[in-house]
């Protein structure tokens, strides 16, 4: 990217953080509803959207494969579905810009579908791995027609004209990877099975269900789970409204834990069990967290959260919290900068394969900021003194969490903290500097 095209930001410490907020819908939930919507014979509607720019990516791909959407003034969008196996021969290459999530999970739900498209992306997305979705999907009867060098984008799939079965044990735990084999398995007869390891994020077999799909669950191991799903359902209509995303909120949520005298709530953040493992980790942290009001919205738990500031600890995050937290790792670390004593995170070699090597760009983020930070094999180990010195300068690489947590480390920090470019956050979290702002913060 040419230099005169970045957008730089710099935080600085000020008042405390105050106010009430809601932040934009989660965004794995938006890229499924689209997805499913697309799939369906019929209207559904989906309200709270994350309308940022990786689910407007899936907006296009879903609208250029054959369904008709529609948003309102008010803000609802309308999906006209084609149902499962019926989308069309695309025109041209299906652009995600910056979206793993947008990308597998649509490379999944076309292998089921007897057509052929390319699949398209940024730099950042052309360099990040697609093989392992490419595999599955291969022994379902889709075919790589032409991919860069490690089945990396751009890639050309060819859908199954008549998708097999599967059951499939995933090598990694990965919600991608569960949800694109679930996906293309709609179009299948009989039953496909994912057996996962360590449980991943549930979002894709909760919305199966709310579309009407037939699909189990059952504990697999110690910490696993085996899905299987009964291929070639009419999918229903259905109303989705997307709860607040955990992983943004996750932002303004450390934040007013380590500006002193901050009092914030955050209001209808999804507590799905397989998304809170950075709240639970800040609660043995000691984070003064209080769960205000919980209830049901469109198949996922929801609550009011109550954040104040106040002094954290050092703890050990055990490797199988992964799944229920891996966007969340770089804003955790910056709270145990600002924690007393060593906060030592497991088993994060997930995080090398996002929208940049996140560990060691979380690492280079903290050290040119003061803090002492090391990288032991796949753990991230922080030894935080309870203050941050600041003053640095961070490279984003592309990534919007880098660019969001590097921010609010500047706000705690007792000089400012700069990064190089702000134009990627909108592709998460669209108005966050605005939203930010609003309850206090100094990003000028």
């Amino acid at each position: 990217m040419n230099s005169a095209d970045l957008t730089p930001l710099t935080a600085r410490r000020g008042a405390s953080l105050q106010g009430r907020v809601r932040v934009p819908g989660d965004k794995s939930i938006s890229h499924r509803a689209l997805i499913l919507g697309a799939m369906t014979v019929g209207e559904t509607t989906v309200s709270g959207l994350l309308e940022g720019e990786d689910v407007l990516h899936t907006a296009a791909a879903m609208r250029a494969l054959g369904a008709r959407l529609e948003r309102t003034p008010e803000g609802l969008w309308r999906i006209q579905g084609v149902g499962v196996g019926g989308f069309a021969q695309p025109s041209a290459p299906l652009d995600f810009g910056n979206s793993g999530t947008g990308c597998r999970l649509a490379i999944g739900a076309v292998a089921g579908s007897p057509v052929t498209a390319t699949f398209d992306g940024d730099a950042s997305l052309r360099s990040r791995p697609m093989r392992r979705v490419l595999d599955p999907l291969e022994k379902m009867g889709a075919r790589v027609i032409q991919a860069a060098e490690g089945g990396r984008l751009p890639l050309t799939l060819q859908g199954a004209a008549d998708p097999i079965p599967i059951v499939y044990e995933s090598p990694v735990p990965s919600a991608q990877l569960k949800s694109a084999v679930l996906l293309a398995g709609l179009a299948a007869p009989g039953e496909t099975t994912v057996i996962e390891a360590e449980a991943t994020r549930d979002h894709t077999e909760r919305l199966l269900k709310h579309f009407g799909a037939k699909l189990t669950g059952k504990p697999h191991g110690e910490h696993g789970r085996r899905i299987t799903l009964q291929g070639q359902p009419e999918l229903e209509p259905a109303k989705v409204v997307v709860p607040a995303d955990p992983s943004s909120a996750a932002f303004p949520l450390v934040a007013a834990l380590i500006s002193p005298g901050s009092d914030l709530i955050l209001e209808a953040v999804m507590t799905n069990p397989l998304r809170t493992g950075l709240v639970k980790t800040l609660l043995e942290m000691g984070a003064n967290i209080e769960t205000l009001e919980t209830r049901d919205d469109g198949g996922e738990e929801v609550a009011d959260l109550r954040v104040r500031a106040g002094a954290l600890k050092g703890v050990e995050v055990p490797p199988e919290r992964a799944p229920s937290m891996i966007d969340e790792y770089l804003i955790l670390a910056v709270a145990a900068s600002f924690a007393q004593g060593t906060t030592r995170m497991r088993g994060l070699q997930e995080l090398r394969v996002k929208e940049s090597d996140r560990l060691a760009a979380t690492a280079d983020m903290l050290r040119v900021n003061g803090v002492d930070v090391a990288i032991d094999g796949d753990d991230l180990i922080v030894n935080g003194k309870g203050t941050v010195a600041g003053g640095g300068e961070v490279a984003t690489h592309m990534d919007h969490r880098i660019a969001m947590s590097a921010l609010m480390l500047g706000l705690a920090s007792e000089n400012p903290v700069r990064i190089d470019d702000s134009s990627f956050i909108a592709t998460s979290f669209p108005g966050f500097v605005e939203l930010m702002r609003s309850l206090g913060a100094d990003l000028t």
